[in-house]
C-alpha cells in the first residue's frame, strides 16, 4: 500500500503519470508496504496470461527475490524511476522516504533494485548513471545499504500511517537492526538472479 497522503497526477509527456505527495512527508516516513492485497504471480502463471494482460503486468509490476511478479493493487504501481529517488526500498518489504517530500513532489524509486529484465535508458537527470541495468543491485548494493542505514533511524521520528501493515516479527527484526546496523539486512537480498536478462553477462559502463 502506498502512503495515504499521495495521489496520481500527470507529470509530463515524457514520464506520463506518477505518484505525488498531497501533504508534507518527512524523511523516515514509511511510504510503501507490500500488503495482502498486492498480487503475486509466479513466472509460470504470468506466461499463461493473455498477451494483453501480460503486457500490463510487465509494465506495472516488479520482480521480487523469488522471481515473482508483484502487482500493486493501488497507486503504488505508478511510482516512477529516478536516479535521485525520494524513496528507497529495504529488505523488509517496505520503503522509506530518504529525504523530506513536499506537497506536489513525486515519490520515486531507483528501479535498479527492482530486478528489471532488460536495460533501459532513463530520463537524463544529470547523474553519472543514464541506464538502468538488471544487475545494478549487484554493483551498487553497498552504497545503497549505507543509504538505508543512514536513514533508518529517522523511521522512529516520523508518524507512520502504514506501520500496522508490517508483520510484527518483521518490524521487530527491523527495529533490532536499526540499533545494531551491522545486522541490517542488505538490499542485496531483494535480488532475483535471472540469467536470461543479459545471458549471464554483466554490462560494462
Amino acid at each position: 500500500m502506498i502512503h495515504p497522503d499521495t495521489e496520481v497526477r500527470f507529470i509530463s509527456h515524457e514520464k506520463g503519470y506518477g505518484v505525488v505527495a498531497t501533504k508534507f512527508i518527512p524523511r523516515g516516513t514509511i511510504t510503501w508496504v507490500q500488503d495482502d492485497l498486492d498480487q503475486a504471480y509466479t513466472r509460470e502463471e504470468a506466461e499463461k496470461l493473455p498477451p494483453f494482460i501480460k503486457k500490463y503486468l510487465d509494465t506495472y509490476s516488479f520482480t521480487n527475490k523469488k522471481g515473482e511478479y508483484i502487482l500493486c493493487w493501488d497507486n503504488g504501481k505508478f511510482v516512477n524511476h529516478s536516479f535521485n529517488p525520494s524513496c528507497f526500498s529495504t529488505a523488509y518489504d517496505f520503503e522509506i522516504a530518504i529525504r523530506d517530500i513536499h506537497p506536489g513532489e513525486e515519490l520515486t524509486d531507483d528501479y535498479g533494485y527492482l530486478n528489471v529484465e532488460k536495460p533501459f535508458e532513463a530520463i537524463d537527470e544529470g547523474t553519472h548513471r543514464k541506464t538502468v541495468y538488471p544487475d545494478d543491485i549487484l554493483r551498487f548494493h553497498e552504497q545503497w545499504d549505507a543509504l538505508i542505514k543512514e536513514n533508518a533511524p529517522k523511521v522512529f521520528e516520523a508518524d507512520q500511517a502504514l506501520i500496522e501493515l508490517i508483520p510484527k516479527e518483521i518490524w521487530n527484526e527491523f527495529v533490532h537492526a536499526v540499533h545494531h546496523p551491522e545486522q541490517m539486512k542488505s538490499i542485496l537480498e531483494c535480488h532475483y538472479h535471472h540469467t536470461s536478462a543479459l545471458n549471464g553477462k554483466i554490462p560494462i559502463l
